[in-house]
C-alpha cells in the first residue's frame, strides 16, 4: 500500500504545570522512518491512563524525555517491516508494549526508561515505528480501541494478579473504584474462580461492578472502616489474598487492615492523594507483602492477550469515544473525571 508523506500527531512539547497547553497538535508531522528491527504500524485506537494527563503536567514521577509524541496504548496493522524483521508481516494487527524494553522477567532500570509516551515516542499518531520486540499479537475478539486499553491498565493488572505470586482459583481479590485498572482487575480475577470485593462512592457504580461480577461491594463512603469489613468477607474471615491498591496514601491504612497474613497489596496509584500514612511497620504485623507495580513484560503480555481471547474479556470503555483530532479534549474530559472505564480515541 502507498503510504503519506506526512500524518497527524500530538507531541509533549514542554511541561505547563496546571493545563495541558504543553501538548501540541502536528496536522503534518513526517512519517518515522523504519529501522532494520523495527515494524511500522497504521494504529487505528488508543488510550489514555492517568500517568498521560501527569506527564505534560510535569508531576510524573518515572522518567522523561521531552519532547516525546504522547501515550503509551495503541493498537494497528502493521503496513511495512524492516529488511531484519523475522517476527512480523504487513496485515498482522498487533498491541503496543508499555515499556519496550521490558521483555520478560523482572524490571531493570535501563527497560524503566522504554515507555511509549514518556522517554520514546508514544501512539497519539497515525503511523508509528517500534522495535518488532515492542508490540504483540492483538485478540483477536477485540476492536482496536478495546484492544489498546490492554497496553498499559490491562497488562498493570494483570502483573499484580500474577507477577509475584500467581491469583489462584477461589482466592479473594480487592479492587478499589472503578478506574481501568481496577476493572480489568475483577475481570481477570472472575475469570480465574476468585471472589472479588469492590469497593465504591456510588450506588449506581456499585450496581454496575456487580453486573460485571464483583461478589460484594462496599461502599467506603458509609463504611470508612471498609478494610475491616473486607477482611470479614474474605474467606474464613483471614483477609483478601490480593489488593489492587490505587488509592495510595489514603487508602492503604485500610488495605493493610484488610490483607491476609501472607497476602499481596500491589501499589499502582496515588489517586486519593490526602491521608495517614500507614506505620511501615505494619507490614510486618501484618506478615505481608507491599510491592510497586511498573506496568508488566512482554511475557505477562502475551499471556494476558490469550487470558483475554480464551474468556472474551472486553474492556469496559467510557460511552465517549474521541478522534485523534481531538485527543486533547480526551486529556480534559479524564482530567474532570467525567469518564467512566476507559478513556478511548478512534485514529483513522
Amino acid at each position: 500500500m502507498s503510504l503519506p508523506a506526512t500524518q497527524e500527531q500530538w507531541v509533549n512539547e514542554r511541561v505547563t504545570t496546571d493545563s495541558f497547553d504543553g501538548l501540541i497538535y502536528q496536522a503534518d508531522a513526517p512519517l518515522p522512518k523504519v529501522g532494520d528491527t523495527e515494524v511500522l504500524v497504521k494504529l487505528s485506537g488508543a488510550s489514555l491512563n492517568f500517568r498521560d494527563l501527569i506527564i505534560p503536567r510535569g508531576k510524573y514521577f518515572f522518567a522523561m524525555a521531552l519532547p516525546v509524541i504522547a501515550g503509551s496504548d495503541g493498537a494497528g496493522t502493521i503496513v511495512a517491516v524492516g529488511p531484519h524483521v523475522t517476527k512480523w508481516k504487513p496485515g498482522d494487527k498487533v498491541v503496543t508494549l508499555f515499556n519496550q524494553g521490558h521483555q520478560r522477567g523482572m524490571i531493570s532500570v535501563a527497560s524503566s526508561k522504554t515507555g511509549l509516551g514518556g522517554c520514546l515516542d508514544g501512539t497519539l499518531r497515525q503511523y508509528g515505528a517500534f522495535s518488532q520486540d515492542g508490540v504483540v499479537h492483538m485478540p483477536t475478539n477485540l476492536g482496536f480501541v478495546e484492544a489498546a486499553t490492554l497496553t498499559c491498565a490491562g497488562l498493570t493488572s494483570w502483573n499484580a494478579l500474577y507477577g509475584l505470586r500467581r491469583l489462584e482459583k477461589g482466592q479473594t481479590v480487592l479492587v478499589q473504584g472503578t478506574g481501568g485498572v481496577s476493572l480489568f482487575a475483577l475481570q481477570f480475577a472472575k475469570a480465574a474462580g476468585a471472589t472479588v470485593i469492590a469497593t465504591t462512592s456510588s450506588p449506581e457504580k456499585g450496581e454496575f461492578l456487580k453486573k460485571l461480577g464483583a461478589d460484594y461491594i462496599i461502599n467506603y463512603r458509609e463504611d470508612p472502616h471498609w478494610g475491616e469489613t473486607a477482611r470479614k468477607l474474605s474467606q474464613n474471615g483471614e483477609g483478601v489474598d490480593h489488593i489492587l491498591e490505587v488509592g495510595g496514601q489514603g487508602t492503604m491504612a485500610q488495605s493493610l487492615d484488610a490483607i491476609k497474613m501472607e497476602g499481596i497489596i500491589s501499589l499502582i496509584g496515588i489517586l486519593s492523594g490526602s491521608g495517614q500514612v500507614p506505620d511501615i511497620m505494619q507490614v510486618l504485623t501484618r506478615i505481608c507483602t507491599v510491592r510497586g507495580v511498573y506496568v508488566g513484560s512482554k511475557e505477562q503480555m502475551e499471556e494476558m492477550v490469550k487470558a483475554v481471547e480464551e474468556h472474551d474479556i472486553h474492556p469496559v470503555l467510557d460511552k465517549k469515544v474521541f478522534t485523534l483530532e481531538t485527543a486533547k479534549d480526551a486529556y480534559e474530559y479524564m482530567w474532570a473525571q467525567k469518564h467512566f472505564g476507559k478513556v478511548g480515541i478512534k485514529i483513522e
